[in-house]
């Protein structure tokens, strides 16, 4: 049986460095037997097709096939049509209402619970808000992400460790929607 999966790659094409670019990023998960893969923007976003395996077993194959053709580590958090469509359809904010700037979406490799996020003073962060969700943190930054005091806190190692955490405003993640169930 086939399945359509997002690969998510996190921290590549940012300010120069850790450079992919997509169309070689295309041909490598092709050479690892992925069908009708497409890419989304340059910030790491592809769906493709794959009829072996499952989230955990195809992101550690794409991570090591990028560091050997690339020749640096990226992680890679890979999900199937059905969560990326939950967590859309999950989502505790009016997305609707909102901007695809004042929404965002990090995603988790394994689950985390509240516990994790428990030092996090939410009153003082108001009106910024993140809820948890499956494998996922929802932020709601009504000034964007750049200015978020909430952001930067939940973006403190310590907060992340032993798990792989990236990003992807709101656009982004309604768009992987839509690629995955086409």
């Amino acid at each position: 049986m086939t399945t359509t999966y997002a690969a998510l790659l996190r921290g590549i094409n940012v300010g120069g460095s850790r450079k992919v670019p997509m169309a070689d990023l295309r041909t490598l998960m092709e050479g690892l037997g992925h069908d009708g893969v497409r890419s989304y923007l340059q910030s790491g976003q592809a769906v493709f097709t794959a009829d072996h395996g499952d989230e955990e077993s195809l992101a550690a194959e794409l991570t090591a096939a990028i560091e050997k053709r690339f020749g640096f580590p990226v992680d890679v958090i890979v999900r199937d049509h059905a969560y990326l469509k939950a967590i859309v359809d999950n989502c505790p904010f009016p997305a609707a209402e909102l901007e695809g700037k004042q929404l965002h979406v990090t995603y988790f490799s394994a689950p985390v619970d509240a516990g994790r996020f428990a030092e996090i003073d939410q009153a003082a962060c108001l009106p910024e808000e993140f809820r948890l969700g499956d494998r996922a943190l929802y932020l709601y930054a009504p000034n964007g992400l750049g200015r978020s005091k909430l952001a930067e806190y939940l973006s403190r190692p310590r907060l992340n460790k032993g798990v792989i955490a990236t990003s992807r405003n709101w656009n982004t993640v309604v768009k992987l929607v839509e690629m995955t169930g086409e």
